[in-house]
């Protein structure tokens, strides 16, 4: 892939899952990667593991930790942010801390960290942004308070910055899993469709990052009914409440 030949990437929430497996596969297609993530023991595994790769602790909850990574950074050629926190959560069952923890980390860490990444991009005319949403934020779903509100902003941020920066060189794709075995997920007492493992889940993230295509949904056909339930009208999808 010489997309990534050469590149440096700062891939933020690395420590672990699907984020672990994106560092593997851009070190083993000639990327250097900056590893980012509160755990800086997961990352020094993670170094130990593919060799090669800066490691740059960094909690996206607070504004002064993403400026002092930014300070220690150096030149990128892109960014991916893949910091995420879940709880599953009913309204029946509010915890106001953790829904916002689930913002904060899953979207306002994301505007944190693109602050300071948008305006150089800008400015060199060049850059490339992937943002990992979810298929859960294409619709409200059940149990999903906190994390589908904080997707579905996600989504929405990566269509704006999407507009926005069309005329410059800056690239931004929105890539949207379904669900993946992490430490997240076994979090869920239900069946999920199509789990994926995380290398699998990696896999697909790098082939969307070879092009400059902007929305990657995955995996089929679950995707698909995802985006046909979206598609609903509301009478259908609360008919008897």
């Amino acid at each position: 892939m010489k997309m990534f030949d050469g590149k440096t990437f700062w891939l933020i929430g690395a420590s672990e899952g699907l984020g672990r497996e994106i560092a593997k596969g851009l070190a083993q297609h000639g990327a250097h990667v900056v590893l980012s993530a509160r755990s800086a023991h997961r990352l020094q595994d993670l170094l130990e593991v593919i060799g090669a790769a800066t490691v740059l602790p960094m909690d996206v909850t607070d504004p002064q930790s993403v400026a002092r990574a930014v300070q220690e950074l150096g030149p990128i050629d892109g960014v991916i942010y893949n910091a995420g926190a879940y709880e599953p959560m009913s309204a029946k069952a509010w915890d106001s801390q953790a829904a916002l923890t689930m913002l904060d980390v899953n979207l306002t860490g994301a505007l944190r960290v693109l602050g300071h990444v948008v305006p150089g991009f800008v400015e060199k005319n060049q850059g490339d942004i992937t943002l990992i949403g979810s298929l859960a934020g294409y619709r409200g779903l059940p149990s999903a308070i906190g994390y589908g509100a904080s997707k579905a902003a996600l989504i929405s941020l990566a269509e704006t910055m999407r507009h926005d920066l069309k005329d410059t060189g800056v690239n931004v794709r929105i890539i949207n899993p379904g669900f993946i075995k992490t430490r997240l997920t076994d979090k869920n007492s239900f069946a999920m469709p199509q789990l994926m493992a995380p290398e699998a889940a990696a896999k697909k993230v790098l082939h969307a990052m070879r092009g400059k295509r902007f929305r990657t949904d995955f995996p089929r056909p679950f995707s698909w009914g995802i985006k046909a339930f979206d598609m609903l009208p509301d009478w259908l999808v609360y008919r008897g409440q």
